[in-house]
Formats: C-alpha cells, sequence, structure tokens
C-alpha cells in the first residue's frame, strides 16, 4: 500500500544531481512488510560536503550498482503504492529524473511526511526529520543514510496513521480537484507548456513546467491567496504541450501569453523590464547609446525596470570604457562634453577621436550584452530520445523553434532551418534566450 522512501543525492536539484543511495520500505499501513537498501554508483564524483553530511565516499559507490541496473527492482516494488517520503518532493523528483534519463515516466502519487505532521501534528518548532523525530523520541540510526532516514519515517508514518485513526481516504481528505481523476492521471509528468479553460471554453491561464502533471497538482491545492482560489474555482479543462526543452518550454509559454493575454497572466502581458539600452549611429558614423522607454517590440541592448537604473548603468558603463557621455546622452551641453575638459573623454563630441577609433571601444562595452554570435542554432533536449529540439537565432533576432530526428543529426544546416516554425521576437525573448544561455554551460550551439 504504502513504499516509503528516502535518498541520498549527489547535490540538491534534481535536473544535475544524482542517486548515490536509495532505501524503500514497504508498508501496509500497520507494520513494515519488506525493505530494500541499496548504495548507487552515480557515475560522477560526490562533492566533499556531501561525503561529510552522508558518510559515502567515492570509493564506496564504485562497485555499487548503477541506477539502469535496479531501476526494474525500484518499478516492482513501488508498483500501485503510495510514494511517502519526508519531504516527498525531493526524494520524487530525484527518482522521476532518474527514470526519465533513462527514457521511462515514473509516476506515482505521493504523500508528504512533513505537510502531514504539520496538519496532524500542529505545535511542533520544527518538522525537520531531526527535530520532529527528537520531539516524538523516535530514535534514528544512520542519520542522513537512506535507511537509517527511511525506517525513522515508517515510524514517524505509523504515528500520523494512528492519529484520529485516519485511513487512506482520510490523509488525501483535501485533495480536490476541479477536473475529473481520469484527467489529472492523464496530465504527463514532462516539461511542457499547459492550458487552462473556464466552462465556456475561454484561455484563463497558461503555465510552463520541467513537471507539468507537479504543477498542475500544486495549482489545484493552492489557496494561499485570492486570486489563486479564484482561478481554481473557473478551471472546467485543462491542455498540455510537451517540449522536452525547458528554454522551449519558456519561449512558447511568452508566446501564448502575449498571443491569448489569458485572464489570469496579467503580470505577465507586458515585461516588467520598461526602460531599455538602444544604440544608433549619426551622420557622422558615431555610435550613439541612450536609454529610452521601451515602446511596442522594439528590441534593447539590454533593459531595466526604472530610468533611473539604466542612467546608472550608462554612467558606469561610460566610465569604464571611457565612453562620450555626449554621444550617451548623458550631457546635454551645447560642443564639447562635461569630460571633454576634465580629459576623460577623448573628444568624439567634437571629432577629436574618430569614429572608427570610438565605435570600436564602444562596440567592447557592449559585447556582453549581445548574443555571442548573430547566427546561431542552439539544439536542446527533445520531446523523446528521438528527436532534438532547435532554436534559431538570425542576425541576431529569434525566429522561431522546431524539433529535428537525431538519426538527421545536426550537421546539415539546411534541415535545421526547415525544422523552424517562425515565432516572433521581442524583448522577453531575448531575456529568456540569454539568461537559459548563461544557466546552461553545456548548452550545445551551432554557429551559422
Amino acid at each position: 500500500m504504502y513504499a516509503i522512501i528516502d535518498v541520498e543525492t549527489t547535490g540538491t536539484a534534481a535536473s544535475y544531481g544524482k542517486l548515490t543511495e536509495i532505501a524503500i520500505i514497504l508498508h501496509n499501513g500497520v507494520a513494515v512488510t519488506d525493505t530494500f537498501n541499496t548504495l548507487i554508483n552515480p557515475e560522477c564524483n560526490i562533492p566533499y560536503q556531501i561525503t561529510r553530511l552522508t558518510g559515502i565516499t567515492n570509493e564506496m559507490v564504485a562497485n555499487a550498482p548503477k541506477f539502469y541496473e535496479v531501476a526494474k527492482q525500484i518499478i516492482e516494488l513501488t508498483a500501485g503504492k503510495i510514494f511517502v517520503a519526508h519531504n516527498a518532493s525531493f526524494d520524487y523528483s530525484f527518482v522521476k529524473e532518474e527514470f526519465k534519463r533513462l527514457g521511462y515516466d515514473f509516476k506515482r502519487k505521493t504523500l508528504c511526511t512533513v505537510k502531514l505532521g504539520r496538519k496532524l501534528l500542529p505545535g511542533h518548532r520544527s518538522y525537520s526529520l531531526g527535530n520532529i523525530c527528537e520531539d516524538l523520541e523516535i530514535k534514528i540510526t544512520d542519520r542522513h543514510r537512506a535507511i537509517g532516514d527511511a525506517l525513522a519515517t515508517a515510524k514517524l508514518f505509523e504515528i500520523l496513521l494512528a492519529q484520529n485513526n485516519l485511513h487512506e481516504s482520510s490523509l488525501f481528505v483535501n485533495q480536490t480537484y476541479p477536473l475529473p481523476r481520469e484527467k489529472m492521471d492523464a496530465i504527463p509528468s514532462k516539461t511542457g507548456v499547459y492550458y487552462f479553460y473556464d466552462v465556456h471554453g475561454n484561455l484563463i491561464y497558461v503555465g510552463k513546467s520541467k513537471d507539468i502533471h507537479q504543477r498542475v497538482l500544486t495549482h489545484m491545492s493552492n489557496s494561499q491567496t485570492k486570486k489563486a482560489i479564484e482561478m481554481r474555482e473557473k478551471i472546467a479543462d485543462i491542455s498540455w504541450e510537451e517540449t522536452g526543452s525547458e528554454l522551449v518550454a519558456l519561449l512558447l509559454e511568452s508566446a501564448e501569453i502575449k498571443k491569448h493575454k489569458p485572464l489570469y497572466n496579467r503580470s505577465q502581458r507586458r515585461s516588467a523590464f520598461n526602460y531599455g539600452l538602444f544604440s544608433f549611429e549619426d551622420p557622422n558614423g558615431y555610435i550613439h547609446l541612450k536609454i529610452n522607454k521601451i515602446e511596442d517590440d522594439e528590441i534593447p541592448l539590454t533593459t531595466f525596470h526604472f530610468q533611473q537604473e539604466g542612467i546608472d548603468y550608462l554612467h558606469g558603463l561610460a566610465q569604464k570604457y571611457g565612453l562620450c557621455k555626449k554621444l550617451c546622452h548623458l550631457d546635454n551641453n551645447t560642443g564639447e562634453c562635461f569630460n571633454a575638459q576634465l580629459h576623460d573623454c577623448r573628444g568624439a563630441c567634437t571629432g577629436m577621436e574618430s569614429a572608427e577609433s570610438y565605435n570600436l571601444r564602444l562596440n567592447k562595452s557592449i559585447h556582453p550584452l549581445n548574443y555571442r554570435s548573430p547566427n546561431f542554432f542552439i539544439i536542446d533536449q527533445g520531446r523523446n530520445l528521438e528527436e532534438n529540439a532547435v532554436v534559431k537565432i538570425s542576425n541576431g533576432r529569434y525566429m522561431g523553434f522546431g524539433y529535428i530526428s537525431k538519426d538527421i543529426g545536426t550537421n546539415d544546416s539546411e534541415l535545421l532551418h526547415d525544422c523552424i516554425h517562425k515565432y516572433n521576437d521581442n524583448r522577453d525573448i531575448h531575456s529568456i534566450i540569454k539568461g537559459h544561455i548563461t544557466r546552461n554551460n553545456n548548452l550545445k550551439i551551432i554557429e551559422i
């Protein structure tokens, strides 16, 4: 009935962390019926700070089975059972991600003993496993090892089950959904974009997630704000589109919100960045920089929440690279700028410095704000193991995305061009793409 699980990992995020140990305790609601525990070779280095916490070393896991070697056993042990864990979202996300790497969609109903403890045993100073077990006089052997923490979680779970003689149905008493259970169960635990509709078929919300199913469950149980409750009560249907790539999910979500303007995406309809840094060339060939309010779909070099924020940034840029503040529209003096009198400007404002020399320095100052190349493809994970997602940038502008079979490869630029479905470019898209490239050093980029 229940699979009480604890895992040890190489890090804190499932997207880049790997399992080093897993313990599964089967429980029938009365007592433990079986246990399973194994170290796992993560096929990567275990950071020193993790070894200090768990005691698990690289030497200990060197001859341990790799995850794919125990995957079938984990599926069989947990089949038809509720996945129980202390801070279940953490353990569940790691197990799901390990299976995702194998191309398998691991999906189990989850139950978190942290949330259940706060509900059924209010008033404790802390609900961390160590503290709640100390309060309840539950002895933990092998703390921060999977089997020790799993056994302690099992004892805690028995106390929670016994509280008010609760049965399984009581544990999920607050988990009521506006959509039929069959519809909820059909939602994939995959990366993509999801759409909420009201009873009239109107689109009321667009969202994206690396785990659509889990994110939708969060919406359905969110009672923290009036807006969240109001939206939940209006949800009558849902659809979704798997993207595989998180970047594509971000791009598609942004495009859909701007296109459909859903009622509950008000804050996302317009960017919070209202001012931008723009460049233009004057008749004498000098490149100017200026902070302006962004109009329509203008694409600045970078964006700012407030005008003064942009002006301060431009002052710093001018100071660092010796730019003319008159050509940066920070000095309204006629004739030479004030900095030229202080010899901080080399005289571009009066023609003493050539446009070629000045522009070379200015372009160096804004180079970090541009894409590293004006023409390139980003190759990312596709919707399945047999395809890649492709995002196209041409002449510094976002052209759209598409998918291509891995069998075709990524060396044929003509085929990469052909797979692209066109989408509009805007300043939000630039922020999304630049941010994603910055955060993902291993992203595959093919320059055209």
